[in-house]
């Protein structure tokens, strides 16, 4: 328990006040115990700190899954007769081992999420503080510390994360006698203050230890993940998507949409997901938020006949909204200009052309499930991607309650509809974190859907959550983000590892691209029970440019092994594929379609596709020579277990 009032001279774990005035604490331990929790094999470890004086307490709860993995409780309790604001209660505040030397955080915009910055533990500070009323495209709340020499399958490595969707600050502090600190906590100004007899939970932080590299860290996190924090919507394998926006984005109407659909279907897509537009006067981002009714000159008889459409065709139907926000443009707004985040006298900045609807209001947060809740009562609508699009403010006051409120009616949605998945998406990536994937068993990566992009992205994402969780798609050629034009063989193949989809008008894909599409979903679906389900593995790649990823289960693996730059030596390395159970062997062939530039350096293409059996030693010692010689070029690789 850091705090000034002992000595401590770095950052406190308790930052309070009462009537205005710091108060200078001292938190004595008073009771520790380790016993059994409710989850089986759990451990749970409880420390009570006690400022008899102040008639304040902190109870510590950190309970130690099966898999290795630690959440971290911290409750902070007012026993005295007078209020308290709290302006820090860390979730986490860890004294790290003498081994942590490396750290590595995340950073990055807009379509560039999850850029790892690795870097020595300097001393003093460093760490992230966000402050837009979300984790932003930054997020910092994911933190990896190795000993500085870790590799996949080697090292000590420490991974952290704090399960908040506001604001936060995480730091690593190492002081003049070299020790070291991780703290994690939401930020705020005093806004939670605690009544006599109350008490505040902060937000949970999650961390665990991985003594075996970077692998056995992501292996625990996965776990745990799958075991304990993502919904059980009974979704069944992971439906294939087509999502409108870059298909047709605005341009909506229903013979465009049901053409779609139908040119969907015929790829073996198995969900059709509108995107924004479909709402009423909805003909660009400056207008309509807030007014969630099918567009009476788009759709004249509402949703119901496109729905059908898709149902006939054997997809399941999915609907994009963006409930948190509302456009100045709108019947809603006209109605109720109250209902947004601002401040009295002052005026209303739009970011998007749109405001924050405020969800700590009992009249916003009743409309809002209203509004949802008949949406798909009306419909047979089998998932939401829920959007959100602009940081929030003004907040003074109100961004702890207003991400609370957030988290109550994603609940209530929930229990109304135990049925409808649920995406987390904010501008792509800007609200990524366990509280929300609690509640959403999809998150939208990133709006980039460059595979070059999505590579590096998804690296990032991938040493924390699974493919199972991670939406990615096939974009359109040209790039509308980044203008880059790839072959349809290799965005598709980029694609297939995470919760694949399309984001593209087939219409507008030639004969090739479109064949090529439909034998990757194809293969997708024969294998995403092994990409999904299955144990991730980064592929160490000793040829610059050149990354890839192995999922394994018991009996089936795939790889993905893609190069994005022009070598410097026309032979690539080897790949080499490890993690694979010591002294089994596998049949390994090249699944088709190919690059047709790259095929033409295969030395034997019908062996690639016969196969050969090697072992798991030779696969992960010797490798397999592949052609990579040309940027933009990628392999898929299965390996059937023999022996």
């Amino acid at each position: 328990m850091p705090q000034t009032g002992t000595g401590f001279g770095g950052q406190p774990a308790v930052l309070l006040q009462r009537d205005g005035r710091p108060l200078h604490t001292e938190f004595a331990l008073v009771e520790a115990s380790i016993d059994a929790a409710a989850d089986a094999g759990a451990q749970r470890l409880t420390l009570r700190f006690e400022d008899p004086l102040l008639k304040l307490a902190v109870a510590l709860e950190w309970t130690l899954d099966v898999h290795g993995v630690v959440t971290a409780n911290s409750r902070l309790e007012n026993h005295g007769d007078s209020e308290v604001a709290v302006l820090r209660l860390a979730s986490l505040a860890l004294a790290l081992p003498g081994w942590a030397r490396r750290l590595t955080r995340y950073t990055g915009r807009w379509a560039a999420e999850m850029r790892a910055v690795h870097a020595p533990i300097l001393h003093g500070l460093q760490g992230a503080i966000s402050s837009e009323g979300r984790p932003g495209h930054a997020a910092g709340h994911w933190l990896r510390i190795d000993d500085g020499s870790a590799t996949e399958t080697q090292g000590l490595v420490l991974g952290a994360h704090l399960a908040w969707s506001g604001d936060h600050e995480v730091l690593v502090e190492r002081d003049a006698d070299g020790a070291r600190l991780l703290m994690a906590a939401r930020l705020d100004a005093g806004e939670v203050r605690i009544a006599p007899g109350g008490s505040f939970a902060a937000p949970e932080a999650v961390f665990c230890v991985g003594d075996g590299g970077y692998a056995a860290l992501r292996h625990a996190l996965h776990r745990h993940l799958r075991a304990s924090v993502l919904p059980k919507t009974p979704t069944g394998p992971r439906r294939v998507h087509l999502n409108t926006w870059e298909a047709v984005g605005f341009r909506q109407d229903l013979a465009t949409l049901q053409r779609l659909a139908g040119d969907a279907a015929t790829l073996g897509v198995e969900r059709f997901v509108l995107d924004d537009g479909w709402f009423r006067a909805r003909r660009d981002d400056t207008r309509g938020l807030g007014d969630w009714q099918a567009d009476p000159a788009r759709f004249p008889q509402g949703l119901a006949p496109l729905i059908d459409t898709v149902h006939g065709l054997g997809m399941d139907f999915g609907l994009w909204v963006e409930p948190e926000m509302v456009s100045p443009d709108s019947d809603l707004y006209r109605a109720h200009p109250d209902w947004c985040l601002h401040e009295p006298g002052r005026g209303r900045g739009t970011q998007r052309h749109q405001l924050v609807l405020d969800l700590t209001r009992a009249d916003v947060a009743e409309h809002l499930f209203g509004v949802l809740d008949a949406l798909l009562r009306a419909h047979a609508i089998a998932y939401l991607k829920w959007d959100h699009n602009r940081a929030l403010f003004p907040r003074a006051g109100r961004g702890h309650a207003q991400t609370v409120a957030l988290y109550a009616l994603l609940d209530r949605l929930r229990a109304a509809h135990p049925g409808v998945e649920i995406e987390a998406c904010a501008s792509g990536g800007a609200r990524v974190d366990y509280a929300m994937l609690r509640r959403c068993a999809r998150f939208w990566a990133s709006d980039g859907n460059d595979p070059v992009e999505r590579l590096r992205i998804n690296e990032g994402y991938l040493q924390f959550l699974p493919l199972w969780a991670l939406g990615n798609h096939v974009g359109p050629d040209p790039n509308p983000i980044t203008g880059r034009r790839l072959d349809m063989d290799f965005r598709a193949k980029v694609a297939m590892f995470g919760h694949m989809g399309v984001e593209a008008d087939p219409a507008a894909m030639d004969d090739v691209g479109r064949a090529s599409l439909a034998q990757h979903i194809a293969l997708y679906k024969d294998w995403r029970a092994t990409l999904h389900d299955g144990t991730l593995i980064a592929i160490d790649c000793a040829t610059p440019g050149v990354t890839g990823w192995l999922a394994a289960d018991d009996r089936r693996a795939l790889a993905l092994v893609a190069q994005t730059t022009y070598t410097d030596d026309y032979d690539a390395a080897p790949v080499r594929l490890p993690g694979l159970p010591q002294g089994s062997r596998w049949r390994v062939t090249l699944p088709e379609p190919w690059s047709a530039r790259a095929a033409q350096r295969l030395a034997d293409p019908a062996l690639c596709r016969e196969g050969v059996v090697l072992s798991a030693a030779a696969l992960a010692a010797q490798g397999l020579a592949l052609p990579l010689t040309w940027p933009q070029t990628a392999w898929l690789i299965a390996l059937e277990r023999i022996a």
